[in-house]
């Protein structure tokens, strides 16, 4: 089921619901290759440990089906092809504390807007469906692309850890992003 969707440079981008079918795919996705390039950007400090594909689809029913709320992982696609996905997770449910993410895993869709423009119509979509009063983000200094998307939605830097990300012989801060709704509800 599709979610939402808008236009990039005469692209049709749009986040959806994961289904069976999509399951091979994104397992090639994420582990066709030993080191692929998009963990370079995505937490390169937190190991990719390869999974089977039947306990990747194990993994993945559990994200496919929402029970009160809706999934918390979906698909990003660009004119019908999976490049991507978004998702969010509970820091602390109790006081709606979510935090998102997003994945492009296809090179060569990064830089072109489309990353910005999911996550965008997934923020869209969570405050619609969840009553949050934020939406956090977390990500690290070395991916700058990842802060100005944050930046062009709107979020403002609420934390910056210092040098607690070791990538490469490197450390690097853990940066913290956050919109209200009454600031999202405003743009």
């Amino acid at each position: 089921m599709i979610i939402s969707e808008t236009n990039v440079l005469n692209n049709k981008v749009q986040i959806r619901e994961i289904e069976d079918r999509d399951l091979p795919v994104l397992y090639e996705l994420i582990y066709g290759e030993k080191q692929p390039e998009w963990k370079k950007w995505d937490a390169p400090y937190f190991p990719l440990e390869h999974v089977s594909f039947t306990l990747f689809e194990e993994h993945m029913s559990k994200h496919m089906r929402g029970d009160d709320e809706p999934a918390n992982r979906m698909i990003i696609e660009v004119n019908d092809e999976m490049i991507g996905t978004v998702n969010y997770y509970w820091e602390h449910k109790p006081s709606n504390w979510l935090e998102i993410g997003i994945v492009i895993y296809k090179p060569p869709y990064w830089n072109g807007g489309y990353g910005t423009a999911a996550l965008k119509l997934w923020i869209e979509y969570l405050f619609n469906k969840i009553p949050l009063v934020r939406i956090g983000l977390t990500t690290w200094s070395g991916n700058e692309r990842m802060m100005k998307v944050g930046e062009k939605l709107g979020m403002q830097v609420e934390g910056r850890l210092r040098k607690c990300r070791l990538y490469n012989d490197q450390y690097y801060d853990s940066i913290r992003m956050g919109i209200l709704r009454e600031e999202w509800d405003a743009k």
